[in-house]
């Protein structure tokens, strides 16, 4: 059996978002079974990274910056910005979409694991996050 859901996220700018309480939310509706999160955008993604010290977070972030920066000489898509770009290529380097183990009720993660949505717009934007269950 398939079920799904839309979660509506709102960001406040280019960061990563621990969203694990709001998955593990969704999941307490499931018994067993395997969660999917795909996320309907371009300028963000779906990922798994350390959520138990904030720097682990924040080096993630200036990490992908410097991957991607704004100045780039050879950007030429900024019709939404500078940051339109810049934005595209650092969720290509994500995901759009997470599968995780659903047991008891709750998503299974490891000890210092957390699930974010990085937002890669400066702009605050409403994400929306499709969300699938489908049982064993």
């Amino acid at each position: 059996m398939a079920r799904h859901n839309e979660i509506a996220f709102q960001t406040q700018g280019e960061r990563f978002y621990n969203i694990t309480q709001l998955i593990q939310k969704e999941a307490a509706a499931y018994e067993s079974g395997i969660l999917h999160l795909f996320i309907m955008h371009t300028s963000c993604a779906l990922t798994i990274s350390e959520a138990y010290d904030d720097s682990a977070r924040t080096d993630m972030e200036s990490f992908l910056k410097h991957l991607a920066p704004e100045n780039l000489g050879f950007i030429e898509h900024t019709a939404e910005g500078p940051d339109d770009s810049p934005s595209h290529m650092k969720s290509i380097l994500l995901q759009q979409s997470l599968c995780l183990p659903i047991e008891n009720g709750k998503a299974l993660l490891g000890t210092w694991q957390g699930i974010y949505l990085a937002e890669f717009r400066r702009a605050p934007q409403t994400r929306k996050i499709l969300v699938k269950f489908l049982a064993d």
